[in-house]
């Protein structure tokens, strides 16, 4: 897959960047805006109705082309087009990474194994709107003739956080006549609390796992079976008219009790993480409508366009990607907040969790060689106001440095007198803050006790993006979440890792999978694990009810 010639740390570009990045530790945010006055204005990069001010970070001029090089010596350009022409890079499972694909135009033609998958995406779709508009329109009935009102997606990683966090993204989108859940949690209490006030007969579960057996949501479906049965008098028939599927294994869906008629599959060559633009979409197409889903697939598409065919200089992916490295490998920098001022993204965070960190929380080389350098932060955030008023206090004041992405809007998603002014007020002066700080003198010239003074400086040098957009639509969602997922992709490709496996996520679910056998054991198990796990599995058994 890479051409690079010389391991990550031995490159010239790193080398010169650990050479230049001492003198960089020196230099304050402050002295770089007062050297440089123009720096507000050109330190940005306009692309596709995103704005983005990268001004406020830790670099000069001469950092940016040191980490070009770095992505060139890293042979990035011809990474992303074997990304995108469909080549297997992903080693260990040895796919294509396509989820491009699932936003293609209808004309384009992406081969795998010599065969055109855009058809296969594009009828996908064209079944997803067919059964959307019957359950809109109200034509699609239950068991007993009522029409569905409420929507329950059933699902875990990939098939949960990317549904509900589009679903709360693009709820002034939504058809509020119909009512959407969301189950993911094996604790009983998810499914319970879910299902507590709805209706059966007027009920629809959207069952979401590619092989139908994944542990956590097959148990969910199963309870969601009979809690349906169970309110439908017994008549396993309803199964059929209440449920649908998105999988690709017809034989255990049929056994469900499910009418593979009524089954959306999708490709080995998505991701779970990268799939909510495929059938694992169709609760936010339900949502939303086939219409306004096809601009959100079109806001996909022109971002993949973008870091596509962009020089690497004008490549926001690439820019804001390349800037991350530098934190992480030069800064020591563990985590990276993302701060959307936007109530409706208050679950993009969680969801860039798993693109993040899944994809590139790895420690081992394309090669097999252990990583010697670090690879991913740790992505969190909150939105803004409300973050400001709990763990701003540690990014303003702490001991750690945390690198921050402020997400802005210049329309209000529902105005309401001053409300957006004073958000994005914050938004802006936080960045500001962050930055600039306050220095001792400046505390006291205001009368501060001396003894206060330490208490109430500010260092600033806390570097920030501000990504400013005009509002929050379909397409403009598609665009940011495509723009986080090829910055992912640039990390990936500068670390050399694989960024599209899940190695990690396995050995949990298989020893649990044993562990559950022994906790339901009739008899006495025989349990073979170290000390710890062997008294943690004895004491459940015998105080469980």
């Amino acid at each position: 897959m890479t051409n690079q010639p010389l391991p990550l740390a031995q490159l010239p570009s790193w080398k010169s960047l650990e050479s230049h990045v001492t003198k960089l530790k020196s230099l304050h945010l402050r002295e770089l805006f007062a050297d440089d006055p123009v720096r507000g204005k050109e330190m940005t990069l306009e692309t596709l109705g995103i704005y983005l001010d990268y001004s406020k970070n830790r670099i000069q001029r001469e950092t940016l082309a040191l980490l070009f090089d770095l992505a060139r010596q890293c042979d990035l350009p011809n990474k992303i087009a074997a990304m995108f022409r469909g080549d297997r890079i992903n080693i260990t499972e040895d796919r294509p990474v396509l989820h491009t694909a699932l936003r293609a135009k209808r004309e384009q033609s992406i081969l795998v194994e010599g065969a055109n998958v855009v058809p296969d995406v594009h009828a996908v779709l064209e079944k997803m709107r067919s059964f959307c508009e019957k359950i809109r329109s109200g034509e699609w009935k239950g068991q007993t003739g009522k029409r569905i009102r409420n929507i329950v997606n059933i699902g875990i990683g990939g098939s949960d956080l990317g549904p509900v966090m589009a679903y709360e993204a693009l709820r002034k989108y939504t058809d509020r006549s119909l009512n959407f859940r969301f189950v993911s949690n094996v604790d009983g209490t998810d499914f319970s609390e879910c299902v507590h006030d709805l209706d059966p007969s007027e009920t629809l579960f959207i069952v979401a796992s590619k092989t139908f057996t994944t542990l956590e949501t097959m148990t969910n479906a199963q309870s969601a079976r009979s809690w349906l049965v169970e309110g439908l008098g017994g008549q396993e028939s309803a199964v059929a008219k209440h449920f649908v599927a998105v999988s690709t294994n017809a034989s255990k869906v049929s056994a469900f009790g499910i009418d593979t008629d009524n089954m959306f599959g999708f490709w080995d060559w998505v991701g779970g993480r990268y799939s909510m633009i495929s059938a694992i979409g169709l609760s936010t197409m339900l949502a939303i409508g086939p219409t306004e889903f096809e601009s959100l697939l079109d806001g996909f598409h022109e971002m993949d366009e973008h870091f596509r065919t962009s020089e690497l200089e004008q490549n926001m992916p690439v820019l804001m990607g390349l800037i991350s490295i530098l934190y992480v490998n030069f800064f020591d920098v563990q985590s990276i907040a993302v701060l959307p001022y936007e109530q409706y993204l208050k679950r993009f965070p969680a969801y860039l969790q798993q693109l993040t960190m899944e994809s590139n929380g790895k420690s081992t080389t394309l090669e097999g060689q252990r990583v010697d350098y670090k690879t991913s932060p740790v992505y969190w955030g909150e939105p803004g106001t409300n973050g400001q008023h709990s763990f701003y206090q540690l990014i303003h004041q702490g001991t750690a440095l945390i690198p921050c992405d402020f997400i802005a809007f210049v329309e209000p998603g529902n105005p309401l007198g001053r409300h957006h002014d004073i958000l994005i007020a914050n938004a802006i002066a936080q960045a500001e803050a962050l930055a600039f700080g306050k220095t001792a003198e400046q505390v006291q010239s205001e009368g501060t006790a001396p003894w206060l003074v330490p208490h109430r400086v500010f260092d600033g040098n806390r570097p920030s993006n501000t990504l400013f957009m005009q509002k929050l639509d379909p397409c403009t969602l598609g665009k940011l979440i495509a723009l986080y997922e090829h910055i992912v992709f640039v990390q990936g490709a500068i670390w050399n890792i694989d960024s599209f496996d899940q190695w990690g996520v396995e050995l949990g679910k298989v020893l649990a999978q044993k562990i559950v056998g022994e906790i339901e054991s009739v008899s006495e198990p025989l349990l073979g694990h170290d000390s710890s796990t062997n008294t943690l599995v004895d004491r459940y058994r015998k105080r469980k009810k």
